[in-house]
């Protein structure tokens, strides 16, 4: 086994993804830390808010496309290959911005209109939207040739300029959410710049390289069915924040996405270093033919996943308290008990999103999607009647429900106990015919 894991090189990659991630999380917890102190519940509520508009962009809009990319760029077979893919890839990601973009303001402005509220939040809510999809673009890709290294370096400084400029505009400014958002706008410009021009930003990509594959097809076969999935882990992601915030008000949703944040982050960044390390290969090994190589990965990947769970709900049912003293204002505190459970939650979600990857290894991603629209479905349904009854405490009581109910059905519908799948000259078999190549 470690001969393997020496060979594909994933000492390498996860030395790389672990550096990306733990110091991302440092930044993200220091930075909510002092942001906390310097903001109101209400203030961090409403950035919380918009935060989530803009991911809804990110996610329906223009991550289908960078997901393709990132799962087609093992099959290119050479630099030029590489070169046109990455243009099609760019070129259809900025179109859906733009449009994310405008249906955003768009919306915002008839809100305003309606409501007497502030449309400029909007405008730099969609402006953050873009220099996202930018950030995304540029790691995904380099994550997808195995690029961890400048991959993790760009995500790092990304993580530690927003939090720093955010607060310094508000230290400056007072404490307004339009100058957290300003922050992160500012802190995803400067990184973005210096990271494409440190690592060449593909610096051939305009050049007429040609290619007998039509791309083209490729990522769109393989985003579509990815749109409606990135819309239902949007919901199950974010859903929670607005209904908190039609039910009870801006403060609660402040107090919740604050913890929520905390604990999400310490599980999703640890969950997203064994992504970055073993997807990539995984992928890779289907593409060239080793599908029993694939199981093997898969299965190492799996088992740090579960240990990783149940090291992580157990340690924070010791140190909620600690937990919650060390990482975010007094007034804040009020919410340690909601930990536990989404804790819990966290730990699930990334069980099914391992569980899921032969759906995604096999092109397969109508069958995902199926399992995470049973997720919605019960997200759609816990969420308000807990947070009706139980407030706060129900809205993290929700996330096991939801997240449960996900992991157990992509895990039958994927089946990772079972290895199948074969490909051929670079294209994967599909075990089902009826099943569409898609990510």
């Amino acid at each position: 086994m470690f001969g393997l894991l020496k060979e594909r090189r994933l000492f390498g990659d996860a030395f790389w993804a672990l550096f990306g991630q733990a110091m991302s999380a440092c930044a993200l917890l220091a930075g909510t830390r002092v942001l906390t102190e310097l903001v109101t519940p209400d203030i961090y509520g409403q950035v919380a808010l918009l935060n989530g508009f803009a991911a809804l962009g990110v996610t329906l809009f223009s991550y289908p496309f960078i997901c393709a990319g990132m799962r087609i760029l093992p099959e290119c077979l050479n630099k030029g290959e590489r070169a046109v893919l990455y243009r099609v890839v760019s070129g259809l990601t900025a179109r859906a911005t733009a449009v994310a973009t405008a249906l955003l303001v768009l919306g915002g402005a008839a809100y305003s209109y309606f409501t007497h509220s502030d449309v400029w939040l909007f405008m730099l809510t969609g402006v953050l939207l873009i220099v996202t999809v930018r950030r995304e673009l540029g790691i995904q890709l380099l994550i997808g040739e195995r690029k961890q290294r400048g991959a993790s370096l760009w995500q790092t400084s990304d993580s530690i300029l927003r939090p720093v400029l955010a607060i310094s505009l508000v230290v400056w400014g007072g404490q307004k959410a339009e100058w957290v958002l300003l922050g992160y706008i500012a802190a995803s410009v400067v990184s973005n710049t210096v990271w494409s021009l440190a690592l060449g930003a593909r610096a051939d990509k305009n050049r007429p390289f040609v290619s007998t594959r039509n791309f083209k097809t490729d990522v769109w076969a393989y985003a579509l069915p990815l749109i409606p999935m990135e819309l239902i882990f949007w919901v199950n992601g974010l859903g929670d924040r607005y209904v908190i915030g039609y039910l009870m008000t801006a403060a609660e949703v402040g107090l919740y996405a604050a913890t929520y944040t905390i604990i999400n982050e310490a599980f999703n960044r640890s969950a997203m270093v064994l992504l970055r390390t073993f997807q990539p290969v995984y992928f890779q090994s289907y593409s060239e033919n080793r599908a029993g190589e694939g199981f093997r990965i898969l299965w190492i990947w799996i088992g740090c996943v579960v240990a990783l769970g149940i090291v992580g709900v157990s340690l924070l049912l010791v140190t909620k308290d600690w937990v919650a003293a060390m990482v975010l204002a007094k007034s804040y505190h009020s919410a340690v008990e909601l930990m536990p459970a989404i804790a819990i939650g966290c730990a699930l979600h990334a069980l099914g999103t391992v569980v899921a990857q032969p759906l995604l290894a096999n092109k397969r991603t109508r069958l995902m999607l199926l399992g995470r629209i049973c997720g919605a479905v019960a997200a759609a349904i816990s969420i308000p009647l807990m947070v009706k009854n139980y407030g706060l405490l129900g809205a993290a009581m929700a996330n096991p429900i939801y997240f449960g109910v996900e992991a157990l059905v992509l895990a039958m519908l994927a089946k990772p106990w079972r290895s199948v799948g074969t490909v051929h000259g670079g294209q994967l078999e599909q075990e089902n015919s009826g099943c569409e190549a898609t990510v």
